[in-house]
């Protein structure tokens, strides 16, 4: 058995009907050793030859998770672009499940007309903050979509909102006015 670690998530990826990187987000443990750093972190070329061999394994596949070259592989092919979530062999599948059906979910919460490559590509900004609120430098944060979508969608709001009643505003400036003229009034008398 391996230790425990947060850092569970290996890699996000985005891939087109081709096998061509939409998005790629890999994720390094700080604490591991150097000569264990190798792998997909050492460069993008690998990394790209890496997704090819991916997207040829799971292209036109039913199942949903596969053991690939030692790592597990959560993936979801839509019409025209493939979404994976990859970690090692040593992570709780469940939890790596829940991480990546809360990003698929959350993606189809925040892109109204459903997940496709022109629609990523339009709402880029979002898709890039529904990973970042789901996984941060692999440690996952969140497996509610619907908190995900949320908290991409709404700007923060810093400001105390303010209203204006006025009925009460005008009715309390109506009585202050009629009471400081009776007050002059009966001073005069």
């Amino acid at each position: 058995m391996s230790s425990l670690s947060l850092y569970s998530v290996q890699a996000v990826l985005i891939l087109d009907n081709k096998g061509d990187r939409i998005h790629a987000k890999y994720y390094q443990s700080p604490h591991v050793a150097e000569d264990a750093r190798k792998g997909l972190m050492q460069n993008v070329k690998r990394q790209k030859e890496f997704e090819k061999r991916l997207f040829q394994k799971t292209h036109k596949q039913d199942s949903e998770i596969m053991v690939f070259e030692d790592r597990l592989v959560f993936y979801r092919e839509y019409l025209d672009v493939t979404l994976c979530l990859i970690g090692s062999m040593d992570e709780n599948e469940i939890v790596l499940q829940q991480a990546f059906t809360a990003f698929k979910d959350s993606l189809d919460l925040i892109l109204n007309s459903g997940i496709d490559k022109r629609n990523i590509q339009e709402h880029y900004d979002m898709v890039l903050l529904a990973i970042d609120e789901t996984v941060d430098n692999g440690i996952i944060l969140e497996t509610d979509p619907a908190t995900i979508a949320s908290r991409v969608t709404k700007p923060p709001t810093n400001e105390p909102q303010m209203s204006l009643d006025l009925d009460k505003g005008l009715l309390g400036a109506w009585g202050f006015a009629k009471s400081k003229l009776q007050e002059r009034l009966q001073q005069g008398m």
